[in-house]
């Protein structure tokens, strides 16, 4: 690797992890409360502004809720979130997300995710695994004019449904392909 190259990837590294840190996301600290406080209005918020979520609301045998995931990147990138599982509307448990990447990339931007466990095997398969992974069989449910989430039939058949909303910052696009979730005691 020569000089120049190293001092890219050096400085890279350095700039995500600097806007990483200047978001609003808290990486350490934040107790169970503020963490569930935070999930609490991530769900008020896609029940009052998508309605359309109301068939995935009523037969999801568990929602992980992720209020607010920080993503930046120059060449280098990563992405961190916290929240919490919830069956029946209850915590059962609290998660990290974290991503890295490489690759042309540039910016930083924050949004939330929701991930709805359609069937008990995909629900059992997340919690009892020692770190899930974001997988290609995962549905997308995508904001659309009007308020309006698009929640085909076959996407209400998928095992897991991946809604991603609240974008704002200077990055293309949110995708959580690559994403590990991990249990954590906050």
């Amino acid at each position: 690797m020569t000089q120049m190259n190293r001092r890219v990837f050096a400085f890279s590294g350095l700039a995500a992890m600097t806007a990483l840190a200047g978001c609003s996301n808290p990486i350490g600290g934040e107790g169970a409360a503020a963490l569930d406080a935070r999930v609490d209005a991530a769900r008020d918020y896609l029940r009052t502004n998508y309605p359309s979520l109301d068939d995935l609301f009523s037969n999801a045998r568990g929602i992980l809720y992720i209020p607010v995931v920080s993503e930046a990147g120059l060449f280098l990138g990563g992405a961190y979130g916290r929240g919490a599982l919830r069956i029946n509307d209850a915590t059962v448990d609290y998660y990290s997300a974290t991503r890295a990447s490489i690759g042309l990339q540039i910016g930083a931007q924050q949004y939330a995710h929701a991930l709805f466990f359609m069937t008990e095997q995909a629900l059992s398969d997340f919690r009892f695994s020692p770190g899930w992974a974001a997988s290609a069989d995962m549905r997308y449910a995508t904001p659309r004019q009007g308020g309006s989430l698009g929640t085909e039939t076959t996407t209400q058949f998928a095992p897991v449904i991946a809604v991603v909303y609240g974008q704002s910052g200077i990055m293309a696009g949110a995708s959580l392909a690559g994403v590990k979730y991990n249990r954590i005691i906050p």
